[in-house]
């Protein structure tokens, strides 16, 4: 388990990561604790970063929608913030975010303690118990899919002593959801693993040859089980890829070369498309932040407002 903390002119927060079980590590990606007291509301940009999210707050609710893409530009060159706005929102205490293609913007009043995991899609399968081609792109209450249990969780979580008491209970309840839940078929967990291992640049012939499908059925099987067909999740994996490479630096024609795209163009058509920024917007919006934006280790996930 792992914390950082810091006092800022804009308030104080707490983030607190922990690693669960070895049983449960290859499906579940981490926890995440956090506990914000900011003097005032906070925004942030979530991007595509091919991870099912469940994220359960202790009271204070958080507001989520899609972003107007007409006011994502950057507004000046003195401003590090895009001056995105949300065109539709929905309030919600807990929540579960499938894999998504496209980018959406949550905003609190500055004060949020919860908890979040992240899970690889055919795990979240597994837990929720639901087609995850229901979750595509979306974002639900975590009431629809765990029902009671939902809220049962929040009181224990947020009742219990302390992270490590927290990310314990979440064990408890994935190695209980992990037993009694459907598992994933052998060959999408796979597949899903070599299009992780490659980024998304493995060609899909290889993955229909090994895996003794027909392309109709894999892509059957993906959204079941995944929630996007086998060709959509490349192209979201190619996308974090390509964030990796930006944010550290990486020359923009460098990029478009290794991360599979035609040409620089190409590039800047599919991080709009997913992202609804280009890559220089998206760039200055993440400087200039006195705390930790991203919320999977070693992934570009986000961009604080």
């Amino acid at each position: 388990m792992e914390s950082t903390q810091g006092i800022t002119e804009g308030g104080m927060w707490r983030l607190v990561t922990g690693v669960p079980v070895a049983r449960l590590c290859e499906g579940v990606l981490g926890y995440r604790g956090y506990w914000l007291a900011m003097n005032r509301p906070q925004r942030r940009i979530e991007v595509p970063n091919a991870t099912v999210t469940m994220a359960i707050n202790f009271g204070d609710p958080v507001r989520v929608g899609p972003i107007a893409t007409a006011d994502t530009r950057v507004a000046s060159a003195a401003s590090r913030a895009p001056a995105a706005v949300l065109s539709a929102a929905t309030s919600y205490t807990s929540l579960v975010n499938g894999l998504r293609t496209d980018s959406v913007l949550g905003e609190h009043e500055g004060r949020l303690h919860g908890v979040e995991v992240h899970f690889a899609p055919w795990m979240a399968y597994t837990v929720f118990g639901t087609d995850m081609h229901e979750l595509r792109s979306r974002t639900v209450p975590l009431v629809d899919l765990l029902g009671p249990l939902s809220h049962r969780l929040e009181d224990r979580l947020a009742q219990a002593p302390g992270w490590r008491a927290r990310f314990a209970l979440m064990d408890a309840l994935l190695l209980h959801r992990l037993e009694v839940g459907r598992a994933p078929a052998p060959q999408v967990v796979w597949a899903w693993r070599e299009l992780v291992r490659s980024d998304g640049l493995i060609p899909l012939s290889e993955l229909i040859k090994t895996a003794d499908w027909s392309a109709r059925h894999l892509e059957l099987r993906f959204r079941e089980q995944i929630g996007q067909s086998p060709k959509t999740v490349s192209r979201v994996l190619r996308m974090r890829r390509t964030l990796r490479m930006l944010t550290s630096g990486r020359s923009p024609s460098n990029v478009a070369a290794s991360c599979g795209f035609y040409d620089q163009a190409h590039l800047h058509r599919d991080f709009r498309a997913m992202t609804g920024f280009t890559p220089k917007e998206f760039l200055a919006g993440r400087g200039g932040v006195d705390r930790p934006v991203d919320r999977v280790p070693g992934q570009i996930t986000s961009m604080l407002l």
